[in-house]
């Protein structure tokens, strides 16, 4: 006569799903596949009942009771979490010394795959439910895929629109950028103010220690303006050395007067660049918004280039609000005079370069 040894070896491979139970109702032998669902709770030596609550039929709390529903569909699921349902069927012991209940493949493939990370190995071979799992399996490897895809993808949008909104040189928002976000500020209706920077002298440091050092230049003056400004504001590159700055909710003239004296004699500290002393200097021009349902941007940018001029014409390195009366008076700024000409001074290594 067989053995429970041999005939739990045989249903390892033939169900591993499965519990053998003695006469008291307790288990004797366990599949690897169940024993799987949990790892660290050695099911040999437990009450069958006290690991397993019956759901359907209800009311079974007795070996005797299990071994009346032989022949019928048994619904049960662990008493501890997660709470996993399973579908099983016992059959008595012919001597009767126990019963085996088998719960392959009682588990839902969703549950297997999701909480217990199965695999087609953890079942018969045989078992039509392996289809299942191949096909979860295959689903799961396809969404992962399309899932790392779609995060490239997204990283290389959001990559690609940052490039063409931002600056390359300096690392600001560009002229683009700047449009965008000076339309959604009108749009809103909420104040703002907006200040046209042009830098002085930058045309002599170009001239006289070569681009690399007019880059240089740029990007520290990006630096101290990102530095003076809140996070909520917005520095953008314009032009070669043409900035705009949009400063969110704020039109206090005191206040913006105090951050443009901060730009200029911070941009006036001499900058070095490999041995040289590259000194520049900056002239502001402001324009503030108006009421919401007059605000145009063409109209602020344009009150904003009046008041940079206007502030160049003051001798340059000063702050100027728009007024009306500017417009009488546009024009176009003072050339930079260059070093060494007539009436200009000649700078030596170190000298401001103006």
């Amino acid at each position: 006569m067989m053995e429970m040894r041999d005939l739990a070896a045989m249903l390892r491979q033939l169900c591993p799903m499965f519990v053998a139970l003695d006469a008291t109702g307790h288990i004797t032998e366990v599949g690897p596949t169940l024993q799987k669902l949990r790892p660290d709770q050695p099911m040999p030596g437990t009450r069958f009942l006290e690991l397993f609550e019956l759901t359907r039929p209800r009311a079974i709390t007795t070996m005797a009771g299990l071994l009346a529903a032989s022949g019928a569909k048994l619904h049960l699921q662990f008493r501890d979490m997660p709470q996993t349902g399973l579908k099983g069927l016992i059959v008595p012991m012919p001597d009767g010394s126990g019963a085996i209940v088998n719960l392959s493949f009682g588990i839902s493939v969703l549950d297997a795959v999701r909480d217990y990370a199965l695999t087609s190995a953890d079942f018969s071979a045989t078992d039509l439910t392996i289809e299942l799992l191949y096909l979860v399996e295959a689903k799961s490897a396809a969404m992962e895929a399309s899932r790392k895809l779609n995060l490239r993808l997204q990283g290389a949008k959001i990559a690609a629109e940052e490039q063409a909104f931002t600056d390359t040189l300096t690392g600001l928002k560009n002229r683009r950028a700047m449009d965008h976000i000076l339309e959604r500020l009108i749009e809103t209706g909420a104040p703002f103010a907006m200040m046209h920077l042009d830098l002085d002298y930058f045309k002599s440091i170009n001239d006289t220690l070569g681009h690399a050092a007019g880059d240089h230049v740029l990007q520290q003056a990006a630096r101290i303006m990102v530095e003076e400004t809140r996070d909520e504001d917005t520095v953008a590159r314009v032009g070669g050395d043409e900035f705009v700055l949009l400063f969110h909710k704020l039109k206090d003239k005191k206040r913006l007067d105090r951050i443009a004296k901060r730009l200029i004699a911070r941009l006036e500290e001499p900058i070095p660049f490999e041995g040289q002393t590259c000194r520049i200097s900056a002239s502001i021009g402001t324009s503030l918004s108006p009421a919401a349902s007059l605000a145009d941007a063409v109209a602020l940018l344009h009150e904003a280039d009046v008041a940079l001029y206007a502030a160049k014409r003051a001798g340059r390195a000063c702050h100027r609000f728009y007024a009306p009366g500017m417009a009488g008076e546009e024009g176009t700024a003072p050339a930079s005079p260059v070093p060494g000409a007539r009436g200009a001074p000649r700078p030596e290594t170190g000298a401001r370069l103006s």
